[in-house]
């Protein structure tokens, strides 16, 4: 018996184009289709503008749907996810209503203050550029981080105003097409750009969430395709064996491989559903961001262990199982899941 259900209708079509996504190094469009039909667009976006405005854990379950199927496709949720997030706490009424005039649009953004804006009289003239832009070919909008003399902004620009460079080159999360955007002496409308800081220590907590999710939901993706092996008639290579399940070290591999996905899972819903509180001391939200990077260490370990079960044959290119390999691999080192850095923050917390 599995121990996650069969993916539903649009991780379906999300696994049916993983390989042209991945193969084109962007989202493939029935991709996009499949995550603005299936309402993981809106998740971030206010309810006055059409969305649902998705507590954390509603957001965790859903990106992790969506990464089980597709890891590329599930970061790119969670990024447009973060981005919404930072308009609707940051921008003005009059800028909000415009980005959120489609409430299931696909948006990008970055946090990186890589572009200084120079004020005129008909608004901010933006020059910079900023790397690793998941989904910045499909994204209809960006947020974006400027420095405005010398201080903290976000502007909120139509991706139609903006170049896209391809320089997004990976092992892994290649279908994220992570391009950098530039802007060239952009003008952008005074409304369009706010003032900001850095987001409290609960958003700081959602947002590490949106990068786990897709890593959990990969994790889960490989469990999938090695439990589809055991269902087989393949068999321990030069063994005995008439299948896999008859290898009782097959079977504790596999059982430990899906306690790590499990524990993964749970650890990632616990943050979710505490993170959010207000009355969190430095020291216990320093113990959930070490709790983040643990659990993609969960990750990592499961699919190794996965990997070993499956063989060498595991890393034939038509092989999802190493599609999901690569795609745990980067995406459970990003900075937001470093574990010696998230080690330092509760050590500094703890004798603070």
């Amino acid at each position: 018996m599995r121990i996650n259900q069969p993916v539903n209708e649009y991780g379906r079509v999300l696994l049916a184009h993983a390989d042209e996504t991945e193969r084109h190094d962007r989202l493939a469009a029935a991709g996009v289709d499949a995550l603005r039909d299936s309402g993981s667009l809106a998740l971030r976006t206010p309810l006055e503008h059409g969305g649902t405005w998705s507590d954390a854990p509603t957001v965790a379950r859903r990106l992790t749907e969506l990464g089980r199927a597709c890891p590329s496709a599930g970061w790119i949720a969670g990024t447009c996810a973060t981005s919404k997030t930072m308009t609707a706490l940051n921008h003005s009424a009059s800028a909000r209503k415009e980005f959120f005039a489609d409430p299931d649009a696909l948006v990008c953004g970055s946090g990186l203050p890589s572009a200084q804006g120079v004020r005129e009289a008909d608004g901010i003239r933006v020059t910079g550029r900023w790397d690793n832009i998941s989904g910045s070919e499909s994204a209809e909008w960006a947020n974006l981080a400027v420095m405005v003399d010398g201080a903290y902004h976000v502007a909120a620009i139509p991706l139609a105003d903006l170049t896209v460079e391809r320089n997004w080159h990976m092992a892994g999360m290649r279908g994220t097409g992570s391009q950098r955007l530039v802007a060239d002496g952009l003008l952008v409308p005074a409304h369009r750009v706010a003032q900001s800081g850095p987001p409290e220590p609960p958003v700081q907590l959602f947002f590490g969430l949106c990068v786990l999710a897709p890593v959990v939901g990969a994790a889960q993706g490989a469990l999938d395709v090695v439990q589809d092996m055991f269902a087989s008639d393949r068999k321990p290579f030069m063994t005995s064996y008439t299948h896999m399940g008859d290898s009782p070290g097959a079977r504790h591999w596999l059982a430990d491989a899906a306690s790590l996905v499990n524990r993964a899972d749970t650890t990632m819903l616990a943050i979710a559903h505490s993170g959010a509180r207000e009355d969190l001391t430095e020291v216990e939200r320093a113990q959930l961001r070490t709790s983040l990077a643990g659990a993609a260490k969960d990750c990592r370990s499961a699919v190794e262990l996965l990997l070993d079960l499956h063989g060498s044959s595991g890393f034939r290119d038509s092989n999802s199982l190493q599609r999901y390999w690569r795609d745990v691999a980067v995406g459970s080192r990003h900075p937001v899941l470093n574990a010696y850095l998230a080690t330092e923050g509760l050590g500094s917390a703890l004798v603070a």
